[in-house]
């Protein structure tokens, strides 16, 4: 295997690469995640099944439209393969430190670039992908609304209901999410998809997001997923706001928007999530 991984090194760099030092790294739940060096160059490794190649092909795709945008940095896709059972998708080593306040802020400016020099004309992307380990569905759309309602909610809906999870009628929930929105004009931008504090680094003060989710959608969906697991620190919204301010009536918004997540983890890991799937929809009712 790891011979494998070498050669597709070699070859997607053209420099000779035998791996002399490898240790597992930190990676979140999903992959086996290693750094890889030979004490000149260095790399990151994510390893997981070979049915996972989807995956890691999804991820890269992702990660080189986000470098190819020029507003805000993340990990070079060095090489993505197969093994005799194994996908893996080799990274650039990037040493992340810890940020100050000013850091923040320019993440909170680079994001609102990317989301501000990134519009398309349909909501959707070029293939469907992965949030978490779940099949994310990105049929192009001409309506926001429509999209987000039917390919995001309504779908971990019923992802939930053929687990036998049933939060209350599909075609109703959907119908309010999908009105939730009304009256909201967006601009289909390019969007991380999954962006919370563990997925944002910083190195050498410059900001750099990672593990994306991305589809052309509503900016404020990458800042509502900023606040689901608890607040980045106000310097990177003061940064965001003031390069590009969000529209009125984003609070009520975002509550919809996170309720995706929210139900992507009831679908992933169940438990607890359920409850809190049950509770925002009644919060989302309540309103709406």
């Amino acid at each position: 295997m790891w011979s494998t991984i070498e050669q597709h090194i070699q070859a997607a760099t053209g420099q000779p690469f035998s791996i002399q030092h490898k240790e597992i790294a930190v990676g979140g739940d999903i992959n086996l995640c290693f750094w890889l060096s030979n004490h000149q160059q260095k790399y990151f490794l994510k390893l997981n099944d070979k049915n996972h190649l989807s995956h890691f092909e999804s991820e890269a795709y992702a990660l080189k439209q986000i470098k190819s945008a020029h507003q805000i940095s993340c990990p070079e896709v060095i090489t993505v393969g197969t093994t005799l059972d194994k996908s893996f998708l080799v990274l650039s080593y990037i040493p992340f430190e810890t940020p100050d306040s000013h850091d923040w802020y320019h993440l909170g400016q680079q994001l609102a670039q990317l989301h501000k020099n990134s519009s398309h004309g349909q909501f959707g992307w070029q293939h469907d992908n992965f949030i978490g380990d779940t099949r994310q569905p990105n049929k192009w759309q001409s309506n926001w609304r429509t999209f987000f309602a039917e390919q995001r909610i309504g779908w971990q809906l019923q992802l939930l209901h053929e687990k036998s999870i049933k939060l209350g009628d599909i075609d109703h929930i959907t119908q309010v999410c999908h009105d939730a929105l009304l009256h909201h004009q967006v601009t289909p931008c390019l969007v991380h998809g999954d962006l919370w504090q563990g997925n944002i680094g910083f190195s050498d003060h410059k900001p750099v997001i990672f593990d994306p989710a991305c589809y052309y959608g509503d900016r404020e969906v990458d800042i509502a997923m900023t606040e689901l697991f608890g607040l980045l620190p106000d310097d990177f919204y003061q940064g965001y706001h003031l390069e590009f301010p969000l529209s009125p009536n984003y609070e009520q918004r975002k509550l919809v928007y996170n309720f995706y997540h929210i139900l992507n983890h009831a679908n992933l890991f169940g438990g607890v999530y359920i409850e809190q799937s049950k509770a925002v929809l009644a919060r989302i009712l309540s309103i709406h």
